[in-house]
């Protein structure tokens, strides 16, 4: 039996009071990321990371004369959104779920969709802020690709939005069960390395074998890459391309339908999670976490 209570008024759905309350909540949590070194140095190291590859890779795209850098460099740029949703996001939920912050939030009107709605605020901002810090500082200092034009403009605006909306929501589904944060790294960062390596983000997708690409077709960082090639490149690297063209519409449509598919794991996901939580399940995790040595008792 649950030591605490679901509040009475908690609703269903977020509210105009519960949107004020979780945009309030995720400008503290920003404020909080640009005042933690610690954690604002992850996102600049990917940032370092991008410039040295770019810096080393000197050949071109095979059959075109897109430098290769061009290439790794909008692989790069969907990597890190990918990275924000499907490994930050989840790290940050299991870790918050272990210090209570699920619990606390169970006895406040309105507690859970607030909680939410700060989260993709925060997610939202470090992920579009980190992009912009990408292609603004490769393109400045290692001649990095932008845009050209407005359609691209507007292409790099949509694939980035609906990649955050694919792997948002599908990033809160897999912090809801995870077990805890010291297992959630291990069980997140491989599955995520080998979609980097399959889905053509650091290489020409074509130099795969065709039942990889297949594979890769299925899951949505091919699809973000593909997407942001299609805005920072010229049309000439269309050629490396496994359709030969960029194929913006199903770019689209399987963007669109992981969304759809994380939307309705998450919420079902997140609310049995805060249902499970109780004073007794985190006095014994906390327990065992200090008999195990992860925390002092």
């Amino acid at each position: 039996m649950n030591d605490v209570p679901d509040a009475a008024t908690e609703p269903r759905r977020p509210t105009r009071r519960h949107w004020r309350v979780g945009l309030i909540r995720g400008r503290i949590e920003l404020r909080h990321l640009l005042r933690n070194p610690k954690e604002l140095s992850g996102h600049l190291t990917n940032v370092v990371v991008a410039l040295l590859v770019a810096a080393y890779v000197s050949d071109d795209v095979p059959g075109t004369d897109t430098p290769m850098s061009h290439l790794v460099l909008a692989g790069f740029a969907a990597y890190l959104l990918f990275q924000i949703g499907l490994v930050n996001l989840p790290q940050m939920l299991v870790t918050e779920r272990e210090e209570g912050v699920l619990l606390r939030l169970r006895a406040t009107p309105g507690g859970i969709p607030a909680y939410l709605v700060a989260k993709c605020l925060l997610v939202v901002v470090t992920a579009v802020g980190t992009l912009a810090l990408l292609l603004a500082t490769t393109a400045l200092l290692v001649d990095g690709p932008l845009p050209r034009g407005p359609g691209g403009w507007l292409t790099l605006l949509w694939v980035t939005t609906l990649g955050l909306l694919a792997v948002v929501p599908l990033g809160a589904a897999i912090g809801a069960v995870l077990p805890n944060p010291r297992e959630a790294l291990a069980l997140i960062m491989l599955p995520t390395m080998a979609l980097l390596i399959t889905s053509g983000a650091v290489f020409p997708i074509t130099a795969l074998p065709v039942p990889v690409q297949q594979v890769a077709s299925v899951f949505p960082l091919k699809w973000m890459a593909q997407g942001l090639r299609s805005a920072l490149l010229p049309d000439s690297a269309r050629a490396a391309e496994a359709a030969g063209s960029w194929e913006l519409p199903m770019v689209a449509l399987v963007l669109t339908a992981w969304a759809v598919l994380g939307f309705l794991l998450a919420i079902p996901l997140l609310r049995r999670a805060a249902r499970r939580e109780s004073g007794s399940r985190l006095t014994a995790r906390h327990h065992k976490a200090a008999q195990s040595g992860a925390v002092s008792p």
